[in-house]
């Protein structure tokens, strides 16, 4: 395993809250919409958690919870033991332990593949320049887009720009990766090389927070289900209880209709 590679954490490894990351009766409203009503979740370290439901259920919203892209309007969420602070240099810290990849990629289209997974290091770990490139050109490797290193993300097909997003939240060593529809935005062709990079860490034990409609992903690298509706997490499951017998009406019919086509 390369000096990049990710562990899973010992029996004894949790803090003394119990999970990697706590939320407990989170609510959140856009204008009179209540988008999360009562959420409580808790994620081991080392889980893997995949966030499944119909559009407009709450799921994107609670991810981006999670590292106060969204801020709460009631509720707690700790990360290894430590409440979100709401702004400043604290929430720049704690953010840094939390990575994210979105559906849109979100690199810097002036700077290269390789500045691109250098930056945050230097600038926000200070890591010095040189040994920030050696990481960096480790983990383009590790997810297969080393030969791009020097060109710029228009350069590349979406497939591995998502592939360099991940390389990049990765070498700020995450406590937690938060993947929000990592797939949705890429032709179907290329969503098989990012689903493999996430198995990948899934098998090395980084714990992952997913929302995806990718089921096969579900299936095969969750350790949990949780089924959102309507705002709420209406239940969770591991993947054989899940997808073999729901036990929520809501459930039943999200599945009927998704595992049909």
């Amino acid at each position: 395993m390369s000096a990049v590679a990710i562990t899973r954490g010992g029996p004894g490894s949790l803090p003394a809250t119990g999970g990697l990351v706590e939320l407990s009766g989170v609510n959140k409203h856009f204008g009179a919409l209540h988008v999360l009503q009562d959420v409580n979740l808790s994620i081991a370290r080392g889980e893997v958690v995949v966030v499944i439901g119909p559009s407009g259920s709450g799921k994107s919203t609670l991810c981006r919870t999670i590292n106060r892209l969204e801020t709460v309007d009631s509720g707690t969420i700790t990360i290894d033991g430590r409440e979100l602070p709401s702004e400043g240099r604290a929430l720049a810290r704690l953010r840094s332990d939390v990575g994210m990849v979105f559906q849109s990629f979100n690199l810097f289209a002036h700077k290269t593949v390789l500045e691109n997974v250098v930056l945050g290091q230097v600038k926000v770990r200070r890591t010095d320049k040189a040994t920030a490139e050696r990481k960096a050109r480790d983990l383009l490797d590790r997810v297969g887009v080393g030969s791009q290193a020097d060109k710029y993300p228009a350069q590349l097909s979406g497939g591995q720009q998502q592939r360099v997003a991940i390389a990049r939240a990765l070498a700020m060593d995450p406590k937690v990766m938060l993947f929000d529809e990592p797939t949705s935005a890429l032709d179907p062709e290329m969503i098989n090389e990012v689903l493999e990079v996430m198995q990948q860490l899934a098998r090395e034990g980084m714990t992952m927070v997913v929302v995806t409609h990718e089921m096969g992903f579900a299936r095969s690298a969750a350790d949990r289900v949780v089924f959102m509706a309507d705002g709420r997490i209406v239940e969770e499951a591991t993947p054989e209880e899940f997808f073999g017998n729901p036990r929520s009406d809501r459930a039943k019919d999200f599945l009927s209709k998704i595992l049909k086509h």
